[in-house]
């Protein structure tokens, strides 16, 4: 799964490399994005013809929840069954967007202990997850809310040891299908989730800081122990 990641691109340059318009969020980039919180996502707009960067909240709630409740539970979609799950089937289809970032953490146990370790492409300073998004209507204040899930898949050989599942990665050139700006039927869409390449992976040991959703800063990056792994 992927329950904890970094976005540090300023919105100016999220603008240039994903080719938006309008106007942008208000993000200084963030070190330790956590479930609920919002963060940046790109859509394309099909009225419109245009990309757009908007603040979305991290965890899907359906149109048809009855609360906001659930969300939490929903920050991830399983590529494998993404098209079975009522809860993602129709984002799916009609709501694919995608989520930036600079880097995702993962944990595993190692002498007793929990070890952190930060995962990121090795070929890019930022990258995107598929993602999947909703709107939800406040049955009290009627007010929308915009929600997204990141899809996952099986871990590449890079990173299985710690662990066996890993968000998608896609590269610039899948982003158009993804978006929904070609048409692309389901089934090659399906083809677009598998694991990120084992050799364009790396990733490294970071403290134990960023375990605490409080804690948001630089420092939660920094290589801890041995030298960046790859």
């Amino acid at each position: 799964m992927c329950g904890r990641y970094a976005a540090v691109t300023p919105p100016q340059a999220m603008e240039a490399l994903f080719q938006t318009l309008g106007a942008l969020p208000n993000f200084p980039g963030r070190f330790n994005i956590a479930p609920t919180q919002s963060a940046p996502v790109v859509r394309w707009n099909a009225q419109t013809g245009e990309r757009r960067l908007d603040m979305l909240r991290w965890g899907l709630v359906p149109s048809w929840a009855a609360d906001m409740a659930g969300g939490a539970k929903m920050i991830n979609a399983r590529s494998e069954s993404v098209t079975e799950k009522p809860t993602f089937r129709q984002a799916f289809a009609r709501r694919r967007c995608l989520v930036p970032v600079t880097a995702f953490y993962e944990w595993r146990v190692e002498n007793g202990a929990k070890q952190a370790y930060a995962i990121a492409p090795a070929n890019a300073d930022t990258a995107a997850f598929a993602g999947l998004w909703e709107g939800w209507k406040d049955p009290a204040s009627g007010e929308w809310v915009r929600t997204y899930t990141i899809l996952t898949t099986a871990a590449n050989d890079a990173i299985g040891h710690i662990h066996h599942r890993m968000p998608v990665i896609l590269t610039p050139d899948h982003w158009p299908a993804w978006l929904g700006e070609t048409d692309t039927d389901a089934s090659a869409l399906l083809d677009l989730l598998r694991p990120y390449p084992a050799n364009e992976t790396r990733f490294w040991a970071v403290g134990p800081r960023v375990g605490n959703v409080r804690n948001d800063d630089a420092d939660l990056l920094a290589p801890q122990g041995a030298a960046t792994l790859f």
